[in-house]
């Protein structure tokens, strides 16, 4: 268990910092992309960790590999990745507003649409089948709004939830250690 004012140590350990990163990216470590792998075992393991506690990434190398010197590469390449997935993440919430209030504007008239088709029926028509109708087009108005209520409601609160850890990550202390 973790202590209050301790950090949640996440421990890698490879036999080459080489491992940390997608070998198909040609540029030197500071900018590289990390693989997949090894971002989703760091993601992983610190969405375990408690959220109010600062992270501590350690990497344990067996050798500096093609590195000259792991130390000071590994952990700018690391909290620069997860920057850069932070600023990933807050673009996509910026993105979702952005379509949430666009498809509010056409809920919005879809919905009015729908009321005031219903207004002319029920001024023009009356029976069973109009009232059946009647109900249809309340229902479809409230269909067409109900994705940007969605959008508002819900679906930011994942986004949030990574571009905070991805914070934490970018934030996070990074020590390396060759054997």
């Amino acid at each position: 268990m973790a202590q209050p004012g301790r950090k949640g140590a996440i421990e890698l350990r490879l036999t080459d910092g080489a491992q940390l990163f997608n070998n198909l990216d040609p540029f030197p470590f500071r900018e590289r992309d990390l693989s997949s792998e090894a971002e989703q075992y760091i993601v992983e393991w610190a969405e375990e960790l408690p959220k109010k506690q600062p992270i501590e990434i350690v990497v344990h190398l067996q050798s500096a590999g093609s590195a000259p010197d792991p130390a000071a590469s590994i952990p700018d390449a690391i909290t620069g990745w997860f920057r850069v997935r932070e600023r990933e993440e807050a673009r996509a919430i910026r993105q979702l507003f952005h379509d949430g209030r666009l498809a509010f504007m056409i809920g919005l008239a879809g919905l009015a649409l729908c009321m005031g088709l219903i207004w002319l029926l029920t001024k023009a028509y009356e029976g069973p089948f109009m009232r059946v109708v009647q109900e249809s087009l309340v229902i479809v108005g409230w269909v067409v709004i109900w994705r940007p209520a969605e959008m508002f409601l819900y679906d930011w609160v994942p986004l949030l939830r990574r571009k905070t850890l991805f914070r934490r990550l970018a934030d996070a202390s990074v020590t390396v250690r060759t054997s």
